[in-house]
C-alpha cells in the first residue's frame, strides 16, 4: 500500500479528463475505483473535491491516496517530434499570428487530424507552431484532407473555447472557391439539400461519402442533416467549366462536394463525388478536364472572417492558391483581382 501522495500536472498534460490523466499516470488502478475514490473525496486537485469528468490545467496538484500494489507515477510520454523538414513547412503555411491564434493556408493533401493510416498531420505538426508557448495551438475546425485553404489553430485554451463557439453559433465566414464541371444555373443561388452517411463503410471513417436528400425527407431519415449552400459563379468558360465561390451556410462532412456533385456540377478533381459515373453537366461525365489541368481536388478555403476571441475585432484573412489551383487559373485565364473578396456582397447576398 502506498502514501499519499501529490503529484503536479506536466507540461502537455493539461486540458484531459482528470480519470484519464489517472489512469495512464497510475494504468493498474480500474475506473471503477477511480470513480469511488472521487466520491469518497480521496482525490482531490489542488485541495477541492472533484468528479472523474473534471478536466485539468497544467500546474495543477492531484492528491493521490494510498493505492494496492501500485508503483511509483509513469514517466510523462515526451511530446512527439516534429522533423525539421516538417517544421519548416509548416511554419512556412502561416498566414496571420498573434498571442491568441494562427491561421494557416493548410496545403492539400494533409490532413487536419489524424485517423486511420494517418499519422503525418496539421495536429501533430502543431508541435512546431509554438513560437514560445508552453502549449501547442489547437485546431478550433477542420478541413478535408485534400481541401487547401484557410484552417484556424488556437494558442490558448480560452481562445479555443471561444473560437469554437463562434464556428458552432456561425459567427465566422468562409467563403471557399472551387473549379466545377460546366456552368451552375442559376449563376447565383442557394442549395438545400439534406445529407447522410453512405452505409458501408470502414469503422474508422475510411471511405467515408455522404448522400444528398431531397429537404422533405430529411426529417424521415435516420442520421440525415440539414444542409445549406450558398454558391455564386465568378467565370464560365463555354459552358465546359467555371469557377465557383461557395459559402458554407452549414458545416456538414464533405457537404460542398456532395452538394456541386448533385447538381450535376462536380468539383474538378474530386473523384469520391465526381468519379466516372457521376452526371457532369459541362460536357460527358467526371470531374476530369484532362489536358494540362491538375487531376488534384481544386477546393480551396479562399476567405475567413471572424471576431478576435479577445480583442473583439473582425479579422479578414485571404489565403492564396495552392500551386496546382493557380495553375489551372493561369491556364484558363481567370485572375484573382477580377473579382471581390466576397462576390456575395456585391450580388446583395
Amino acid at each position: 500500500m502506498s502514501r499519499v501522495q501529490t503529484v503536479r500536472v506536466a507540461p502537455g498534460e493539461g486540458d484531459q479528463r482528470l480519470d484519464r490523466w489517472f489512469r495512464r499516470r497510475f494504468p493498474h488502478v480500474p475506473q471503477g475505483r477511480i470513480e469511488k475514490m472521487c466520491r469518497k473525496g480521496e482525490i482531490r486537485v489542488d485541495g477541492g473535491r472533484v468528479k472523474p469528468a473534471t478536466r485539468l490545467d497544467e500546474g495543477q496538484e492531484v492528491r493521490i491516496p494510498p493505492l494496492p500494489d501500485t508503483a511509483a507515477p509513469q514517466p510523462v510520454v515526451p511530446r512527439d517530434t516534429v522533423s525539421e523538414a516538417d517544421a519548416r513547412m509548416i511554419r512556412a503555411e502561416v498566414v496571420y499570428r498573434d498571442d491568441h491564434i494562427i491561421a494557416l493556408n493548410k496545403p492539400p493533401g494533409l490532413p487536419s487530424q489524424g485517423g486511420s493510416k494517418q499519422t503525418r498531420h496539421v495536429d501533430g505538426l502543431a508541435e512546431a507552431l509554438t513560437f514560445g508557448l508552453d502549449e501547442k495551438p489547437r485546431l478550433v475546425h477542420r478541413l478535408d484532407k485534400d481541401t487547401s485553404g484557410l484552417l484556424l489553430l488556437a494558442r490558448t485554451r480560452g481562445a479555443a473555447a471561444k473560437m469554437t463557439q463562434a464556428f458552432r453559433a456561425r459567427d465566422t465566414r468562409k467563403i471557399y472557391w472551387a473549379a466545377v464541371a460546366g456552368s451552375p444555373l442559376p449563376r447565383l443561388g442557394t442549395i438545400r439539400f439534406g445529407l447522410v452517411k453512405a452505409p458501408g463503410h470502414g469503422t474508422g471513417g475510411e471511405g467515408e461519402k455522404m448522400l444528398c436528400l431531397h429537404p422533405r425527407e430529411v426529417d424521415a431519415t435516420e442520421g440525415a442533416k440539414r444542409a445549406t449552400t450558398d454558391y455564386a459563379v465568378l467565370s464560365a468558360l463555354g459552358g465546359r467549366v467555371s469557377w465557383v465561390a461557395m459559402v458554407p451556410v452549414t458545416g456538414r462532412t464533405h457537404q460542398l462536394r456532395a452538394h456541386m456533385a448533385e447538381l450535376g456540377h462536380p468539383i474538378i478533381g474530386d473523384g469520391k463525388y465526381g468519379g466516372s459515373g457521376q452526371e457532369n453537366l459541362g460536357d460527358g461525365w467526371g470531374a476530369q478536364l484532362g489536358g494540362e489541368i491538375s487531376r488534384k481536388l481544386h477546393l480551396h478555403a479562399r476567405h475567413l472572417s471572424f471576431t478576435h476571441p479577445v480583442t473583439g475585432a473582425r479579422v479578414a484573412l485571404t489565403a492564396p492558391l495552392p500551386d496546382h489551383m493557380q495553375r489551372t487559373w493561369d491556364t484558363l485565364g481567370w485572375d484573382a483581382r477580377d473579382v471581390p473578396a466576397d462576390p456575395f456582397e456585391e450580388m446583395g447576398t
